[in-house]
C-alpha cells in the first residue's frame, strides 16, 4: 500500500515549531499504519531524542537558535531517524516516504538521514547548522 500524508495536521504542527512566539521546538512525523501523521513535540531537545528508538523510522523538524549577543535567529533541521532494528524494506521505504514530507516541511537549513544515536547529539547538530550558514562573523572567536 502506498504511504500517504496527513498534510493538514503535518502543516498545523510544522507552523508550530517555525512560530518563534511558540516553545515548541520540535516535532515528529511518524507512521500511523501507511499514513504520516504528527506525532510527539516539545520544548527540550533531550525529549526528542529519545523518541529515537532503534526500533522505529520517523521525521522530525527541529528549531535551533544559532548566532551571537549581536544577532539571534533561528535556523531549522529536518531529521530523518532510522533505528537500527529498522528491516531494510522500510529503509529503503522511509527514503521515498520522505518526499511527502518535504511538501509539507519546505524551509530548512540542513538535512540529516541518522541511524546512530551520536549524531543526534545537539552540539553535533549546531555546529552542522552553522557550516551550513556560510560565513561566520561571530566576532573572531574561531
Amino acid at each position: 500500500m502506498a504511504t500517504k500524508i496527513d498534510k493538514e495536521a503535518c502543516r498545523a504542527a510544522y507552523n508550530l515549531v517555525r512560530d518563534d512566539g511558540s516553545s515548541v521546538i520540535w516535532v515528529t512525523f511518524k507512521y500511523d499504519g501507511a499514513t504520516i501523521v504528527p506525532g510527539d513535540q516539545g520544548a527540550d531537545y533531550q525529549h526528542f531524542i529519545q523518541q529515537c528508538t532503534d526500533d522505529v523510522r520517523l521525521f522530525a523538524f527541529v528549531r535551533f537558535t544559532t548566532g551571537d549577543a549581536m544577532s539571534k535567529r533561528s535556523k531549522f533541521a529536518l531529521i530523518t531517524w532510522i533505528g537500527e532494528d529498522v528491516s531494510g524494506l522500510q529503509r529503503a521505504k522511509t527514503g521515498t516516504d520522505k518526499t511527502l514530507v518535504k511538501e509539507v516541511v519546505q524551509n530548512f537549513a540542513k538535512e540529516f538521514v541518522i541511524s546512530d544515536r551520536k549524531e543526534l547529539e545537539e552540539d553535533f547538530i549546531r555546529s552542522e547548522l552553522k557550516k551550513a550558514g556560510g560565513a561566520n562573523y561571530d566576532a573572531q572567536s574561531e
